[in-house]
């Protein structure tokens, strides 16, 4: 079933002017959407710690920083509020100082599904929500933006009681660039499910534990950890650029006989069935609700085994002789945590 993709001719910028845009938090996404949009034309106000760095960065950027329960009340009848906060911490922003301060006619924007497709978060009945979501990191869509083009969003709309929830979220998509990139019509919860399973089997979770695996199989075979890093982890960005500009067949196509045969015959071996069982049931995980409540429940803990993961992770010698060999490259501009 394919996505209904629009563009620039398919909206207007004007559907929010006379309005006010409030973006809460000035993070990766934060910092993006509200200069995007402020360059498009748009009156935009932000929310954030003033004394904290992305406060900082908002002020040097020429906005004046406000509380969240402020902006929301200047943002006042019509405004947009776009929450580009953590999912972890916008239950509490929300039921704090976003909440009381909606009122009828408002719209509540999303750039991720999480809080309202999982209902950690249920907007009252008399406003819009919508959601764009860039499919790019914040610093990219800035950039992007910078150039004349645009990142590619995804749009939804969850409540339409102005009836006119979907000219507001195309203005918003069309003021961040998404409508030179694309803009691809969906719902906040295939987005959601969608992302985070991406994100949990492939790009996130199952890339590192292959990475590590191949890493600790090399190594305990006898074979120098360099060597390792090199092969399993390096040249993925070679791989991965591969992909990104043609697929699977404009990379196989790029790579050797050798490397193309052995992709065919062991790939099969490594990801197989038992694997595809494995990713079902954590698509399962996703689409009940289990894992967003076991991580409200790491949260409600301070994310104990959350950060004893990044600890133990942080420790792996994969990382460590990363470090090492990455110090060798300054090409790559090698950034340490």
């Amino acid at each position: 079933m394919s996505i209904e993709t629009l563009y620039d001719k398919d909206g207007d910028i004007n559907a929010l002017q006379g309005r006010t845009v409030a973006v809460i938090g000035y993070g990766s996404q934060g910092h993006a959407h509200a200069q995007n949009l402020r360059d498009s034309g748009v009156n935009v106000i932000v929310a954030n710690r003033r004394e904290s760095d992305n406060g900082k960065l908002a002020i040097e950027h020429g906005f004046d920083p406000l509380p969240v329960d402020e902006a929301v009340k200047q943002a006042g009848e019509g405004g947009l509020i776009i929450v580009t906060l953590p999912d972890e911490v916008q239950p509490d922003v929300y039921s704090a100082s976003i909440g009381p301060n909606l009122k009828a006619g408002m719209t509540l924007g999303c750039t991720h599904g999480f809080n309202i497709h999982f209902k950690t978060i249920t907007p009252p009945e008399d406003v819009d929500v919508v959601m764009v979501a860039p499919k790019g990191p914040g610093h990219t869509v800035r950039s992007e933006f910078e150039r004349g083009g645009g990142v590619p969003c995804l749009l939804a709309v969850e409540q339409n009681k102005s009836g006119q929830a979907f000219e507001t979220a195309m203005a918003w998509a069309i003021g961040v660039g998404g409508g030179k990139g694309g803009i691809l019509k969906t719902n906040f919860k295939d987005e959601c499910e969608t992302d985070l399973f991406g994100e949990q089997t492939v790009l996130c979770g199952g890339l590192s534990e292959l990475i590590k695996a191949g890493f600790e199989v090399l190594t305990e075979a006898g074979y120098p950890p360099e060597l390792a890093y090199f092969e399993v982890c390096h040249e993925l960005k070679l791989i991965i650029d591969l992909i990104i500009r043609g697929g699977l067949s404009y990379m196989r196509y790029s790579i050797s006989n050798t490397a193309e045969f052995g992709d065919y015959h062991t790939g099969p071996k490594i990801i197989d069935d038992a694997t595809k069982q494995r990713m079902r049931e954590a698509l399962t995980d996703i689409q009940t609700g289990k894992f967003a409540e076991t991580f409200r429940g790491d949260f409600a803990k301070d994310f104990q085994w959350f950060k004893a993961q990044r600890e133990k992770d942080h420790a792996h010698p994969v990382e460590q002789v990363g470090k090492e060999l990455r110090r060798m490259m300054p090409w790559l501009k090698p950034v340490e945590i």
